[in-house]
């Protein structure tokens, strides 16, 4: 493609070193697209005949159909898969196959190849994570009568329904959909036409080719187009902290699955055995998951570290960052996929999570609350249920075991009808605060949500 400068050929070693086909060859549906579209554009500029361009786009769906038979062998001579299907076309068709890159540059078709693709991975991105959203409400909703403890510090605080916490991870889900297609509307721009760095004095309607392709709109500054990656450290971003949510929630899982805990079973389907051990069951699918949010995370630092040196505008440098990105949503979509099945495979143990939320001490807040109600300033009630803990402890029996005298001890505040904040059941119904994890709100929200991913 420049051999009209250079006398000698490429070293082979340099084009093994500077070759990219053997990852980049994924874009090619992408590639050929854009280059339908740029035709188009090119026949509008009255660049193409029309029969040109429909030489031209017959010849590039034909290329296509034989890539996704597997049909196509793609070069390392030519370098990147936008070379390879160039010099096929132009050997099928002849002349009008050379006139296809008329006022474009491998730096502006690459930039727009790369958002089109990233565009279509979010939109499955996105699907993968309503699925998982899905998976979550059926579980709490099969697990909706049961209480555990809710923790911090990874130590028993308040009593709360399975269900609310797995809705705490579909609420995390939401968000990273959220930014997901906040990434999207960002990244729908094209930067086809811009050229290599300055556009071209043939002039296509950028508009037009834009809507082919279904575009919002074209960038402003031809420079910036072809060096942004500004969408690609997003959407690493936005996948990185999606990890980080699936790693918290395999931590989770991976703690109910112990015996220690025991408040879930895993399917046997979804966990795998000890080569020496034959009792075992591990959560393979969850500890991986935690182990490749580090990947995800590797990945984002990889394409900030690329960026932080380039001057203005395309540099090489820019070819490294297709395998990280690709790495980073192949990783998330099928960690969304495990997931969702281990999910739909996840039973709670009632009788488990109920034996660990009858601990009295996780009803210590709710006397305090109590104290609150009878005129007690919380400062003073949260000191006065402390030293109740303390001498709890020092007697080795819970609240419910206590007399109203002994209660009264600590403050005059107690009356007779101390003992009904104890109760687990009326604790829970009294939660009814929004965002609480009420019966109530807990059977609202779960309606809330399937309502909404049916929608």
């Amino acid at each position: 493609m420049w051999k009209g400068r250079f006398a000698q050929e490429t070293s082979a070693l340099v084009q093994r070193y500077g070759e990219s086909v053997s990852f980049d060859w994924r874009l090619f549906a992408h590639d050929i697209a854009g280059s339908i579209a740029h035709s188009k554009g090119l026949l509008k500029a009255g660049i193409l005949t029309a029969e040109e361009q429909q030489k031209i786009e017959s010849g590039l769906l034909e290329i296509r159909h034989e890539i996704e038979k597997g049909n196509f062998e793609f070069k390392e001579s030519l370098e990147d898969v936008h070379m390879n299907i160039e010099s096929e076309l132009t050997k099928r068709i002849g002349p009008a196959g050379a006139k296809l890159h008329t006022a474009r540059s491998r730096n502006d078709q690459i930039a727009t190849d790369v958002r089109l693709y990233c565009r279509s991975t979010i939109d499955s991105i996105i699907k993968h994570t309503r699925a998982m959203q899905a998976a979550l409400i059926e579980c709490a909703e099969r697990g909706s009568d049961a209480v555990m403890p809710g923790y911090t510090h990874l130590q028993r605080g308040q009593p709360v329904f399975f269900a609310h916490h797995l809705l705490a991870y579909v609420e995390m889900l939401d968000r990273d959909a959220a930014r997901l297609a906040d990434c999207r509307k960002r990244l729908n721009v094209m930067p086809l036409g811009s050229g290599a760095l300055a556009g071209s004095t043939i002039i296509i309607d950028r508009e037009f080719v834009a809507q082919q392709l279904g575009f919002d709109g074209v960038t402003q500054n031809s420079m910036d187009a072809v060096s942004d990656r500004d969408f690609v450290a997003e959407l690493l971003f936005t996948i990185s902290l999606q990890g980080v949510h699936l790693s918290r929630l395999s931590e989770d899982v991976i703690l109910w699955a112990s015996a220690e805990f025991g408040f879930v079973t895993l399917s046997d389907a979804h966990t795998t055995g000890s080569s020496l051990m034959p009792q075992k069951k591990n959560p393979d699918v969850a500890e991986l998951t935690r182990g490749k949010s580090a990947r995800l995370i590797g990945n984002l630092m990889s394409i900030l570290t690329l960026l932080k040196g380039l001057p203005m505008t395309y540099n090489r440098d820019l070819q490294e960052d297709k395998e990280p990105l690709f790495d980073s949503i192949d990783t998330v979509s099928i960690a969304l996929e495990v997931f969702t099945e281990m999910i739909c495979g996840m039973d709670v143990n009632r009788a488990k999570t109920l034996a660990a939320a009858s601990d009295p001490m996780l009803l210590a807040t709710d006397l305090a609350d109590y104290l609150v109600n009878h005129g007690v300033p919380f400062r003073q009630a949260h000191e006065v249920i402390g030293k109740l803990v303390a001498y709890s402890i020092e007697q080795k029996r819970g609240f419910g075991e206590m007399k109203l005298d002994e209660f009264q001890k600590f403050s005059s505040a107690f009356e007779a009808d101390v003992t009904a904040c104890l109760n687990l059941e009326t604790a829970m119904v009294a939660r009814k605060g929004i965002g609480a994890p009420s019966p109530q709100n807990v059977k609202a929200q779960l309606a809330r949500w399937r309502a909404a991913l049916n929608a």
